[in-house]
């Protein structure tokens, strides 16, 4: 199916020449003249991200797509292997799964197109617990503090968080939502 460069939003999964790839990030761009598109592609074969300047009538081809939900089982040589609701084992290239695979989840979201698993996306919200951080301060206000969570990514935190409490993280932002109460 072929569409115009503004009707792309991220999370579709278009062919730009001749590899699959999923939008990014989608932006558009006026001036007095005329109208741009500015989008970030991400090759699902190599994991190399592209960006791109598009005029908003280029077409661009969008592909059919099946979401399902999978459970991430074993890394085998160059394939991550996952398995559906039903029992069934799909094989990725680590590239595809590999951002994915930094959020610690119960399930993550697979996208299959042609009955083939092409990219892993994690779930939206990602409950992770701190390893590192200074030792809370109590009654000083609304400020955050630096911490590292058990996935070695750094992120700012409220001032009531201490080593070993949850936390829950937008997985698309990599930013602090709120303290899993104990």
């Amino acid at each position: 199916m072929q569409v115009a460069a503004n009707e792309l939003r991220p999370g579709m999964l278009v062919r730009h020449e001749n590899r699959m790839c999923t939008v990014v990030w989608w932006n558009i761009l006026r001036n007095d003249r005329r109208a741009f598109i500015q989008m970030r592609i991400k090759d699902l074969q190599t994991g190399r991200v592209q960006e791109l300047k598009e005029h908003t009538d280029s077409k661009w081809e969008v592909l059919d797509k099946e979401d399902r939900d999978l459970t991430h089982s074993y890394r085998d040589g160059i394939d991550e292997v996952f398995f559906t609701e039903t029992g069934d084992e799909v094989r990725c290239a680590v590239a595809a799964a590999e951002d994915a695979l930094k959020w610690p989840a119960e399930t993550y979201q697979g996208f299959f197109v042609d009955g083939q698993l092409v990219a892993v996306f994690p779930p939206k919200h990602s409950i992770l617990t701190i390893t590192e951080t200074s030792p809370p301060i109590r009654g000083a206000g609304s400020g955050m503090k630096e911490a590292v969570v058990e996935n070695g990514m750094k992120l700012k935190v409220n001032l009531l968080c201490d080593v070993g409490d949850k936390v829950r993280v937008d997985t698309e932002t990599g930013e602090f939502k709120e303290r899993i109460a104990k």
